[in-house]
């Protein structure tokens, strides 16, 4: 078992990680997925000791592998990395690569070494490609034989960074097999990638990294279908984000629909559901949220999913309960009612802003 205990690490005035805390479960395997620049990789670096943590723990077996008198290879013996960059030894054939690490570390004679890596490789559907060099193989097979590599020492962790990124996509499907294949054996496996499908298909667990941590942590049903929080709804459905702050009864409505105009250029929105973000957003300002902005800001997010076409319109604003369908101007709300696809509010008083109004355009 990994457990992560307020694990952080900082880069100068930059901090990837600033507060992560999970417990790992032996045979958990975990996909960690996010934007670019969220610490997914830098939080395999540090569970591998490749990046010393600045602050916290990681506790693996029992013992935190981060304290200044452990001895980092007691760790490392129980953990293999496959990195993105396959990092083969260039000098070194297949087999040559996947004997060494049995070798160095584990000691064992060379002839059970090359026994066992060509056991190895011919799972990884490479044991024709033994006398080859990393040169000779193209980006699938490099991955397979680090791939085979990493398994060679037994490991008890597979920590995968990227494993496809670098390839051809005719060669991902290759690779992809390879590991799920290892899905059978067990073992506990943390898998950082940008593949949506394979994450899914491939974990029990799923870690949404953003703002320095694990943001969501669920199982795949989850993350992929009924995300909880904001910033995973809008990764997985590919939402593109408008704000706007509506903070008085004269906001500066012409530069309003000036960022709404650029917006919906910027990301392709369809000329009919750029007309219905630009009457939703008039007929709510102007006219049916009128009252409100005597005496409350209003948050109009728009978010447009490049995944489905669909968009979603959200007004949230503070105070008492305000329904547009019962307090706003009657006239407003049935010509926005009737052309989209759907409107709603709800009302919340343990929210700061309690009152919440959902608009949402179909792509056609």
């Amino acid at each position: 078992m990994i457990e992560l205990v307020h694990l952080e690490k900082r880069y100068g005035n930059a901090t990837p990680l600033a507060d992560v805390n999970a417990v790992i479960n032996d045979g958990d395997v975990v996909s960690i997925i996010g934007p670019s620049g969220t610490g997914k990789s830098t939080l395999i670096r540090c569970i591998d000791m490749l990046e010393r943590p600045t602050g916290g723990k990681i506790i693996l077996d029992g013992e935190n592998i981060c304290a200044h008198r452990y001895d980092v290879t007691k760790a490392r013996r129980k953990m293999g990395m496959v990195f993105q960059s396959f990092n083969l030894f260039g000098h070194l054939n297949a087999i040559e690569n996947v004997m060494q690490a049995q070798i160095d570390i584990l000691k064992r004679p060379k002839s059970e070494a090359y026994e066992t890596g060509m056991k190895l490789l011919k799972r990884v559907g490479l044991a024709d490609k033994k006398d080859n060099y990393p040169d000779e193989l193209s980006g699938g097979q490099k991955q397979r034989v680090a791939i085979a590599r990493t398994l060679a020492t037994d490991p008890e962790v597979i920590l995968f960074d990227e494993p496809t990124s670098a390839l051809d996509p005719t060669m991902v499907g290759e690779v992809q097999s390879v590991i799920r294949s290892l899905t059978d054996t067990d073992k506990t496996m943390l898998i950082v990638t940008h593949e949506m499908n394979f994450a899914r298909a491939i974990c029990n667990r799923v870690f949404y990294m953003d703002q320095g941590g694990i943001y969501e942590d669920g199982a795949p049903d989850q993350i992929f279908d009924n995300p909880q929080r904001d910033l995973t709804r809008r990764f997985i459905r590919k939402l593109k984000v408008l704000e706007i702050w509506i903070d008085s009864p004269s906001f500066d409505f012409l530069n309003a629909e000036s960022e709404i105009d650029g917006y919906c250029q910027q990301n392709n929105v369809p000329s009919r559901a750029k007309y219905l973000i630009q009457l939703a957003f008039e007929e709510l300002t102007l006219h049916i949220l009128r009252p409100v902005l005597d005496y409350a800001q209003v948050l109009i997010t728009v978010e447009h999913s490049e995944q489905d076409g669909d968009t979603e319109i959200t007004a949230s604003y503070g105070g008492e309960r305000f329904d547009p369908a019962e307090d706003g101007d009657d006239f407003s709300y049935n010509v926005l009612r009737s052309t989209v696809r759907d409107l709603s509010h709800a009302y919340d008083p343990e929210k700061e802003r309690t009152n919440t109004v959902k608009i949402l355009i179909g792509k056609d």
